[in-house]
């Protein structure tokens, strides 16, 4: 099993969530020319909640997190992200974007670059940091996740395990103030994904509001606050782990969990 850590969910109880609201969506529509990939999506995400997403693949769950940063741009519908509105581009809508980390299926790193030198481009071009600046935060997030050591090397000399921690630090180098996982393990041999969830659990542990896509239903029980669950381009269940697990409302949340649950 993955990614034995302490729970660090801490669940706070709808009644008395008064944390803010970080993140509002409201009617969002995506197509992929007919493809109706989103339809309607409603989501309301709280300072420090951990999500993860799950659904068979086409349930649009990738699509739904890469719209939040405009990765992805829907039709229809809003998306408030801290307030600003991100439906429209807009150098405000920039800077926030700025402030949500991403971390990608297949890590997509430089590979011409050294891994210390691929933590320091974004602070440095984004924020305008000081190359200083820059290497010590990168020092510190690298060693955050484990692989300090081999900060003068370069993506090749990696495994995919190590990549995706380096992928993960990069993106805590801009400091996010939301992290978005796109399956961050789904590329990985099955002895390396451990390593990147120890990590992510870690993470999840200090207060970051995170969204993930994820198939790591261990990850999910351990770490989230709420499960999401898509199905055809809408959200068919929102619950708290233990109710998604042990209870699920839909017959079609119960087939997959029958699938991928063993």
């Amino acid at each position: 099993m993955h990614a034995q850590s302490a729970d660090v969910r801490n669940p706070v109880s709808p009644v008395a969530d008064t944390r803010k609201v970080v993140v509002d969506i409201t009617g969002l529509n995506k197509y992929y020319s007919a493809f109706h990939v989103l339809k309607g999506i409603d989501l309301t995400v709280r300072e420090g909640e951990r999500i993860v997403l799950c659904g068979p693949s086409g349930s649009g769950k990738s699509t739904l997190i890469r719209c939040i940063n405009r990765l992805e741009v829907a039709e229809k519908g809003r998306i408030l992200v801290n307030n600003t509105d991100l439906s429209h581009s807009t150098r405000e809508a920039d800077n926030v974007r700025s402030e949500i980390g991403m971390v990608f299926q297949h890590f997509n790193l430089f590979p011409h670059m050294s891994v210390l030198d691929n933590c320091i481009l974004a602070p440095m071009s984004v924020r305008g940091l000081p190359r200083k600046k820059a290497v010590e935060l990168a020092q510190h997030f690298l060693q955050k996740v484990g692989i300090a050591s081999q900060a003068n090397k370069y993506p090749s000399q990696l495994s995919g395990g190590q990549q995706q921690r380096v992928a993960i630090a990069r993106a805590l180098c801009m400091e996010p103030k939301i992290m978005l996982f796109d399956e961050p393990t789904s590329a990985l041999d099955p002895e390396m994904v451990s390593e990147v969830l120890d990590v992510m659990v870690k993470l999840a542990g200090s207060g970051m509001t995170m969204l993930c896509v994820t198939h790591e239903m261990g990850f999910a029980r351990q770490v989230a606050e709420r499960v999401l669950f898509l199905d055809g381009g809408m959200i068919i269940e929102d619950s708290p782990p233990e109710d998604f697990f042990n209870a699920p409302k839909s017959p079609r949340a119960k087939a997959f969990l029958a699938q991928i649950v063993h």
